[in-house]
């Protein structure tokens, strides 16, 4: 009884985590928003003033569940801890909060798909099995990149290693530090709300793509792609 029902039970938290994902695409998408936050931007400014550890414990378990549910809003969240928070601790309730719902994520597809997923790969061989073993060798410096480049999206980053087998210290790690360069930018944005608010404006979230802002994080890209060549370089020498 107990062996029909895990494979069911494995795979609970990623459907779990789908259908959350499903149901918060259609109701919440005009909910978490840059006018739903300008609309409470007092009441919450009061709320974290009068209550500073719980606005931070709350903020921080709001953005996990965002996270690590793959709702909408990530963004908003993230101005939302700048402009309540600062750059610090802000940027680190960002950072922080991102990270550990990313590791929700990994690791309910890894238990649900993941394992099943890597041995499929590895036992058919091919083209797909020689990017797995790619990926398995230079794990931290492909981790890495998937997190630096913006042209990756955030959620198939968490689903990508669990199914080639890469371990949770390295997945945890790489994430934390891959996301500071582009949560740092939206955090500095999201402290610099209040101007904003106070204009009847809107955030300029283009800034990412800056020259000024892109260039360092392609560079960091490329800094982190440099194993991967020295590797390659060795092998056809």
């Amino acid at each position: 009884m107990t062996a029909t029902q895990s494979p069911v039970l494995k795979r609970l938290p990623i459907l779990v985590i789908a259908l959350v994902a499903l149901g918060g695409a259609f109701l919440l998408r005009d909910q978490i928003s840059f006018e739903t936050l300008a609309r409470h931007r007092d009441s919450l400014l009061a709320f974290r003033d009068a209550n500073f550890a719980l606005a931070s414990l709350t903020f921080v378990a709001a953005y996990v569940a965002i996270v690590g549910f793959s709702l909408p809003g990530g963004t908003i969240a993230t101005l939302t801890g700048g402009f309540l928070f600062g750059l610090f601790p802000g940027g680190l309730y960002n950072v922080g909060a991102a990270t550990l719902g990313a590791v929700v994520v990994f690791l309910a597809a890894r238990a649900g798909f993941g394992a099943d997923v890597a041995a499929r790969i590895e036992g058919k061989g091919g083209a797909a099995a020689r990017l797995q073993q790619n990926l398995r060798e230079n794990e931290w410096s492909a981790l890495l990149i998937m997190r630096l480049v913006p042209a990756v999206p955030f959620f198939i980053a968490n689903l990508l290693p669990a199914f080639v087998g890469t371990s949770v210290w390295r997945f945890a790690v790489t994430t934390f530090a891959g996301i500071i360069p582009g949560t740092l930018v939206f955090t500095s944005v999201g402290a610099g709300l209040g101007e904003v608010f106070a204009r009847g404006e809107t955030p300029d979230l283009s800034i990412l793509f800056a020259p000024h802002i892109l260039g360092p994080i392609l560079g960091l890209a490329a800094l982190s792609a440099l194993p991967i060549l020295l590797k390659r370089f060795k092998k056809e020498a």
